[in-house]
This record gives C-alpha cells, sequence and structure tokens, in this order.
C-alpha cells in the first residue's frame, strides 16, 4: 500500500506500551533516537509517554523497572507504539486483543515492535497487509496468521501500520522515520551521535543512510574536521569528479556536499559542548572554526541556541 509520506509528519506524539518482560533494549532505541532528534533540532519535534493495559508499573526482561504514565486507556497520543518482548503466548489472550481493537481507531499510526506484530495480527490490525516480527517468531507468525504477507525485514511499513523485527532494528526504524519526516541529514546527525552511520537498514529506502560512495565521502570528512579539505579533494580521495559526488550527495542526503560538511562540523561541536567542559574558542578550533564568533553564528543557526545555552539545559 502506497501512502503519503505526510503521515510520518503527523507522527509527534508517541505512546508506547509495555508489558511485563519487555525489552529494554528495543525500548531505548526507540526512544533515544527521538530525544536525541530534539536536542539537534533544538525544539521537541517528538514526545512520548509509557503506558500499560492497566496503568501498573511493569518490569523489562532484565529486571528494570517502569511505572507508566497511564494506562492504555487514558493515553493521548498519535501514534501507539505496542512493545512486548519473552512470553508473547502468555499475552495473547482476549483482555489484550479486546483492549487493543478499543483504541485502534483513536491512532493514525500503530506499531509493532519485537514480537508486538504477533498482538496485532490477533486484534485484527494487520489483516491484508505487509508485516515482519522477531525473526525468531516468524515461521509461527507465518503459519498463525496466513491473511498477513510476512516477510522477513528488519522493518516493514504498510500504510498507517508498522512492524519491527526486534531491538537493534528498532534503532533503524526510528532514523528512517526521522529521515521521512525531517530529512536524511537530521537523520544522519542522530545516527552519527550513537555511532551508527555506516550501518546500513535491510529495508526501505535509505532515508538518512548513505550508499557506498557518499559513506565514503563522510568518512573522508568526518577525519578532517578540524582542518576541512575541499569538496574537489574529497572527491579526488574517494575517485570521482566533483559533480558526480554533488549528484550522489543530493540525491542521498538531500544537501550539497558543503552543507554536510558544515553540519558534520556543528555536530561535532555540539558533542564537544555537552560532552565537555571546554572553551567555545577551543572547540571552535577543533572544528574548523576561525573564531568562536563564527561558530556561535552557525550553531545558533543550526540549534536555535548558542552553545552556551546549550550548555546550561543540559
Amino acid at each position: 500500500m502506497q501512502v503519503s509520506s505526510n503521515i510520518w509528519h503527523d507522527i509527534r506524539h508517541i505512546d508506547v506500551l509495555l508489558f511485563d518482560q519487555f525489552s529494554n533494549h528495543c525500548l531505548a532505541n526507540t526512544v533515544e533516537p527521538l530525544r536525541a532528534t530534539n536536542a539537534l533540532a533544538g525544539r521537541d519535534l517528538y514526545q512520548w509517554q509509557f503506558c500499560t493495559l492497566d496503568g501498573a508499573p511493569v518490569a523489562s526482561s532484565s529486571g528494570m523497572q517502569v511505572a507508566p504514565h497511564v494506562s492504555l486507556a487514558d493515553a493521548t497520543g498519535d501514534t501507539l507504539c505496542v512493545m512486548p518482548s519473552y512470553g508473547i503466548r502468555a499475552l495473547d489472550q482476549w483482555t489484550v486483543v479486546r483492549a487493543l481493537r478499543r483504541v485502534a481507531d483513536r491512532y493514525g499510526v500503530i506499531a509493532g515492535f519485537d514480537t508486538g506484530p504477533w498482538l496485532l495480527a490477533r486484534a485484527g490490525l494487520l489483516d491484508g497487509r505487509r508485516a515482519t516480527i522477531h525473526w525468531d517468531e516468524l515461521t509461527a507468525f507465518a503459519e498463525a496468521f496466513p491473511d498477513i504477507d510476512v516477510q522477513r525485514e528488519r522493518f516493514v511499513l504498510d500504510g498507517p501500520r508498522i512492524t519491527c523485527s526486534g531491538a537493534m532494528a528498532a534503532f533503524d526504524l526510528v532514523t528512517h522515520l526521522i529521515g521521512m519526516a525531517h530529512g536524511p541529514l537530521l537523520a544522519t546527525d542522530v545516527a552519527h551521535l550513537f555511532m551508527s552511520t555506516d550501518r546500513t537498514p535491510a529495508q526501505g529506502p535509505a532515508v538518512g543512510r548513505p550508499g557506498r560512495m557518499v559513506a565514503r565521502a563522510l568518512n573522508v570528512m568526518q577525519a578532517h574536521l578540524e582542518q576541512p579539505v575541499s569538496i574537489p579533494d574529497i572527491a579526488r580521495r574517494i575517485g570521482c569528479t566533483q559533480k558526480t559526488l554533488e549528484s550522489r550527495m543530493r540525491e542521498a542526503m538531500q544537501a550539497t556536499p558543503q552543507a554536510v560538511y558544515h553540519r558534520l562540523r556543528l555536530n561535532r561541536a555540539y558533542q564537544l559542548v555537552i560532552e565537555t567542559d571546554q572553551p567555545v574558542s577551543e572547540i571552535a578550533g577543533r572544528c574548523g572554526y576561525d573564531n568562536a564568533s563564527a561558530m556561535t553564528r552557525a550553531f545558533r543557526t543550526a540549534f536555535h541556541a548558542t552553545p552556551t545555552q546549550v550548555r546550561r539545559r543540559q
């Protein structure tokens, strides 16, 4: 099913439905990219809250206790992420299915993470759609729900339904959605913060995920943040013409190589601002700026705050 990309712009307030034995790895890989996106954008592009069926606390598979903000019945987001992990057979019961059916019409987008697609399928929310699930359950899932086009993918987007195969894929999925809604450059910024720019998801267009030539160019840029090199020099180093590099960069990143390079330098500056107590003048030098004033002006334009203001918020 083809769907307008506007639906991804409408994902702003996310309700994460947790169950006992959920994966805190999957949860972190879902919400931490959202937090980083807000920080890099300088405003709250995303909000989220945790909920459970009855509003009672739950514990992850590793024993992490989570006190939810609300019960599912009182949740008010535009997107619902259903996130069980272990013990899915015990959760496959009428009370859970009924609760999901009751709230389904309230949400513009419903996603199942890890083994969550099983519950969505049982509630009839994936009928006639493409979907995936944690690969340990893939065969059983296909046998139990023959009306679903089950695919061995890291994640699948089908209209207002999203399914994701597990914790590691959750990060790829969320950065993919960030790229669709807010552009590949911001998605790449987020991936870079988590040292994940070289990973390529197994499904979906590479929004915010560069091809091989662009990835090589990004590596050169990353290696020369303090003493920037020219775009023609970067093209020569990776064995292509400047015109080819510009074309590939625009296709993958929707920006010129100059703009991407500038953003990477600012991204490094942002990291140094929040992770160190180095003077702004020193950070400017480490990120290829002639002086602190020049960096501060660029920093404020990109992040809607000065380095000093960002440090105060931290």
